[in-house]
């Protein structure tokens, strides 16, 4: 009996004492105050719980108000340091390579791919960044200014005599088309098979919770994610194929770069970029422009103000049927004021992970080495102390703010090296649509445009227009 009762006793001591170490861990300092949650799951559950407003996350505005702005936590079996802190943040950015680096839980990076450029570093990830800015820089932005002209152009008129649009899902299929062709030329009226249609399905499970079984969000997108890496896989070697037929994109630049002796771009790293471009570039511009005209529609001074700048732009040129000039892009000052607001209120990238290469202290805590960092945007950006009524969508509140990449309160693009190489394109694309739309049509919102954080930022019921061209009186 006595043995018995010591094989009994023996295992549950050894579960407490483990608990009680998963529960309690140890560093040589001050760890932040926190809940790691329960063995292994951590409060992955409460990080994924969902919520129906722009204000800052449940999880993160309870944990602030508890614990303060640095917290620790467990997520998917991860130890994480949660900052909310603006100078902790701006920190972690500027010391990236050296005492930060780049992270995701193997769960996303299983999603994103192993070789993505966000889990590269040092010489190769600035290898990868030299080669997206060959496409994306500003002198290839400046080209591709007229392009991106015609194409909202076009896009508009095809939705006015449609008798509704759902203005995320037509946004998203119109600037996948723009960046697909651009990148691999690929055409989806010539296409054997819908790429995009794998995108979709990727996105719809990419920030959720982490459970790959048939049915799941998650299963749903590591499927997309597989689908659409084999199409790419197929035009790559097609376009090996036809080695003398150029067509000046982004792939025929990786074929020549995968040629080159001695290289150090492989193929599964090229694909993995192909990939990671191709979502970036639209998903998040697509829902930053819906939520836009969903702003607009919301407001009809800033409206009006807004439309007042491009018909500006318009009356002043010499010549009524030319395009849009780089240098009337540059003007669009409130244009730009308005963008800043929406992407600080969208937060749209919900955190950003980085992990600790060494141990850190920072005002009085100690961050261990090897301890995952959650930087949160939503935390500063709707911080009341450095934005007034940070729930209120105010353009004007940028009036005299000159931002050209990340600062300490503003985040939006990310920041340090790893700074958004797409913010540029992605404001351009935003500029340009909102021209085309504000100076020749007028809409009406029919239904949606209820958000959900889960806490990637998501539409459930969409947001459905009706748009219609402006007649000569308006």
């Amino acid at each position: 009996m006595l043995v018995l009762w010591i094989g009994a006793l023996v295992p549950l001591i050894c579960i407490t004492y483990w608990v009680y170490h998963w529960r309690n861990p140890r560093c040589n300092g001050k760890l932040p105050p926190g809940s790691m949650g329960f063995p292994l799951l951590g409060e992955t559950l409460q990080f994924f719980s969902r919520n129906t407003t722009n204000d800052i996350a449940p999880f993160l505005k309870e944990r602030m108000k508890r614990y303060g702005p640095v917290f620790k936590t467990s997520i998917v079996g991860q130890p994480v340091i949660v900052l909310t802190d603006p100078d902790l943040n701006h920190f972690v950015f500027l010391q990236e390579g050296q005492l930060f680096q780049s992270w995701y839980p193997d769960t996303f990076t299983k999603i994103l791919g192993r070789q993505n450029v966000g889990s590269l570093h040092g010489f190769m990830f600035k290898y990868l960044k030299s080669m997206v800015l060959s496409l994306f820089g500003p002198e290839n932005i400046k080209k591709m200014l007229p392009e991106v002209e015609r194409t909202a152009c076009r896009r508009l008129q095809r939705w006015s005599i449609q008798e509704t649009v759902e203005l995320k899902e037509a946004t998203a299929a119109m600037i996948f088309d723009l960046t697909a062709k651009k990148l691999i030329s690929y055409d989806q009226d010539n296409a054997s098979q819908n790429l995009r249609e794998n995108f979709v399905a990727f996105i719809k499970g990419l920030l959720s919770f982490p459970l790959d079984i048939p049915g799941t969000a998650y299963h749903k997108c590591l499927q997309g994610r597989k689908n659409a890496m084999k199409m790419l896989k197929n035009l790559l070697n097609e376009r090996r194929a036809m080695p003398g037929k150029s067509r000046s994109d982004f792939f025929d630049f990786v074929l020549e770069e995968l040629q080159k002796e001695g290289t150090i771009l492989t193929e599964e790293i090229a694909l993995d970029l192909m990939f990671l471009l191709l979502f970036a570039s639209f998903e998040t511009t697509s829902m930053a422009l819906t939520l836009a005209v969903k702003f607009l529609s919301d407001d009809p001074s800033v409206l009006k103000k807004l439309r007042e700048e491009h018909e500006t732009i318009l009356r002043n040129r010499e010549n009524t049927g030319s395009g849009l000039t780089w240098k009337e892009y540059k003007s669009m000052t409130y244009t730009f004021q308005f963008i800043n607001e929406t992407v600080r209120l969208a937060n749209i990238a919900p955190v950003i992970f980085r992990k600790a290469l060494r141990e850190i202290h920072f005002k009085g805590y100690t961050i261990p080495a090897g301890w995952a960092i959650m930087v949160c945007p939503s935390a500063v950006h709707l911080n009341p102390a450095k934005y007034k009524y940070p729930l209120t969508f105010n353009p004007s509140r940028w009036e005299g703010v000159e931002i050209n990449g990340a600062t300490k309160n503003f985040m939006a693009f990310g920041g340090g090296m790893r700074f958004c190489v797409g913010a540029d394109f992605a404001k351009v694309q935003m500029a340009v649509f909102l021209h085309c739309l504000v100076t020749k049509y007028r809409w009406e919102p029919i239904k949606g445009g209820n958000i959900l954080r889960t806490p990637g930022l998501q539409l459930p019921d969409g947001f459905h227009i009706r748009l219609m061209e402006k007649t000569r009186m308006e």
